[in-house]
This record gives structure tokens, sequence and C-alpha cells, in this order.
């Protein structure tokens, strides 16, 4: 048995709340532990009635333990630190994922010696505010090594000259992919986003190009999934350019529900941006999923959106803002799509978490 095969995980994010770095933290635990090694996952409660989280740790083949929510937030900081010192002594290997993550782990580091290993998504390490920057900047000097979900990510801490930071990009769960039973969603051609309908994952500045796109494509229609944070305003501002006729909302759903939708639609768009705060998409991983199902896509430039496409194969960068590039990205995909189509499933085989796993394997015992 290896003398690092104990592995804690501590993460801010956890299922079965959604978030990409809960899923992340997720699928690395699931697969650690299936390749035989012992894992341990710290993660916050996130909600008081703890019911749908406690039948989900339940049903997992390695340790969860939950920070129990308290009103007094301050309290829930003090146990914070409690568990995860408990946590890290006990363990050989310690990955942080998360910025609440990375401050209370640099802190560990002080105290127990251990290795230590920070993921980094992307918001975490572009805050806006000095002191947050400079706590996350601190913090990352203490570990011993750094994995970045991709190069985008990684290029915002090129300033730090970390010795030992290497990118290893999201993966995806594979399923059946012969047993999702659809139909094709409405319009021609059907767009489809997934992801909290939050200005980071873009859905304005898709709903901003709509009327540019609708000369050349009248019969298109925009359906976007995922949790409804703001689509008040997305709603509004689909009113005020007068398409709110081409877009379906279809809210949060299962991922069988999700998986259905996605291979009903003929191009998945992704057109996030960085918020005022310094919130930016790390990689993109419902990307890959659709391409997974043969679903091609055009996503954003200067974002970790360039890592999740092979431009001109599995799918088409743009920028953010230009209807004109988006509508012949369109056009272009529309006019050769078996061929997309073909390459979409292809690039979506890098990515799958039998072989991601193999690269946190490498970098752990390394």
């Amino acid at each position: 048995m290896n003398h690092l095969n104990s592995i804690a995980i501590i993460t801010s994010e956890f299922p079965p709340d959604p978030g990409g770095i809960g899923n992340h933290a997720y699928n690395l635990g699931l697969h650690l532990s299936i390749n035989q090694f012992k894992v341990t996952v710290v993660a916050d409660q996130r909600n008081y009635n703890y019911e749908d989280e406690f039948c989900f740790d339940k049903g997992q083949n390695f340790e969860i333990i939950r920070i129990p929510l308290r009103k007094l937030r301050f309290l829930m900081y003090i146990q914070r630190i409690i568990t995860i010192f408990r946590t890290v002594r006990k363990n050989e290997v310690i990955i942080a994922s998360g910025k609440f993550s990375l401050w209370f782990v640099a802190l560990a580091t002080f105290f127990f010696k251990k290795k230590y290993i920070a993921v980094i998504h992307g918001f975490e390490v572009n805050f806006k505010k000095a002191y947050l920057k400079k706590s996350i900047d601190t913090s990352l000097k203490r570990f011993d090594k750094v994995i970045a979900v991709s190069n985008y990510t990684k290029s915002l801490v090129n300033y730090l000259h970390l010795k030992k930071i290497e990118v290893i990009p999201n993966g995806f769960q594979e399923f059946d992919r012969n047993h999702v039973i659809s139909k094709n969603l409405d319009g021609y051609p059907s767009l489809i986003t997934v992801g909290s309908v939050t200005d980071r994952k873009g859905q304005k500045n898709i709903i901003r190009a709509l009327p540019e796109l609708l000369k050349e494509f009248p019969k298109l229609c925009y359906h976007i999934v995922g949790k409804p944070i703001q689509k008040e305003s997305v709603l509004m501002l689909a009113k005020s350019l007068n398409v709110e006729r081409h877009i379906f909302f279809h809210g949060a759903v299962t991922d069988q529900r999700k998986h259905e939708l996605l291979k009903g639609a003929t191009i998945f768009v992704m057109l996030s941006e960085q918020t005022e705060t310094g919130d930016v998409e790390g990689f993109g991983i419902a990307l890959i999923e659709a391409n997974s199902l043969g679903i091609p896509s055009i996503g954003s430039k200067n974002c970790g959106i360039e890592d999740a496409i092979k431009n001109y194969g599995s799918g088409i960068l743009i920028e953010k803002n230009s209807a004109i590039e988006f509508g012949k990205a369109i056009e272009i995909i529309l006019n050769d799509y078996e061929n997309y189509q073909r390459s979409s499933k292809i690039w979506a085989s890098n990515f799958t978490w039998d072989l991601i796993i193999k690269k946190y394997i490498k970098t752990i015992l390394n």
C-alpha cells in the first residue's frame, strides 16, 4: 500500500447542490476511491434541512464530513478550522479546492507536515479587491503543488512564478448515450446553454445577439437550462429586444433530463464573460458534455472555454459580443454538421474521468 494512500479533499462546494467546483471535487473523490485511495471529503453543509445531503453522503463509498451550517457564521468558521485541522492530521495528502479551502489549508501547513496540493478554477485567483487577492497569493505559495483546470486559469497566477504548477483539465462522467431518449428542441437551429443563469455564464450575451441572428435564422430558438438566479433580468432584456418568443427556460433539471435536452439541441453555446467581482469561466465542462453527445459548441474567447473547444473541430471560438461572428459560426457548423458532430465526440473522449484521474494520481505520487 502506497504511503500516500490517505487523501483529504477540502472543498468549498459539494453535491447534491449544483456547482462546478463541487462536481469536480465529487468526481475527484469518487475516482480516487475507485483507484484504491482512502478518501475523506470535508465540505460545508449548505442547507438547514440536511436530509438531501445526508442521503447523498450515505450513498458514497468514501467518507464525507459536513461542517454544520450555523446562523452565527463566525461559529461556522471556527468549526471549519477545527474540522479541517483534524482531517489534515489524519491524512497524508491534502487537496484544497475553492477559496475558503485554500485559506484554511494554507493555515494548516504551518502546523502539519503533509503533501499539500491546491486546485484553482478561476474566480478564487481573480479577486478584484486587493486584500483578497493578496490572501490567495500568499496561500498558494504555501502549497507543494498547484493544479490549474485550464491554461487560462494558470495564466491568472503567472505573476507568482509558482515552481510546481501544471494544468489538468476538468473531466466529465461518461454516461450511456444510447439510452438518452430525446426529441428535437423547438427551433432550428436550436441553441442551448447549461449553467446557472448569471452574468458569468453569458446568457445575456446570446440574447443581445438574437435580433441579428434571427435575420438569417428566423426559426432559431434559444434554450436556457440551469438554476434561474437572474431569470427575471434576462427575460426583461429579451422583452426589450422583442425576442422573448424565441427563448425557453427549462430551470434546474436532473442529469438525465439535462442529457435529453442536450441531445435534442443543434448547437451548445456559452458566451461567458468576466464579472465586475472577477468571476470567470475557468474551463466549461458543460461544453464537453454536449460534445460527447455529438453537439458542437460555440464559446467565447479570453476565458477557460478556450481549453474546452477545439477551434473549428469540436466547435468555434468567437468574441462574446460579436453577433456577426456568432452568425458566421452557426453557418459554418450547420454547413458541415456531420463532421462537427464526429469531431465533437472524438474531442470529448479526451476528458473522461478515467483519463483525467490518471493525471491526478501521477501528480499525487510524484
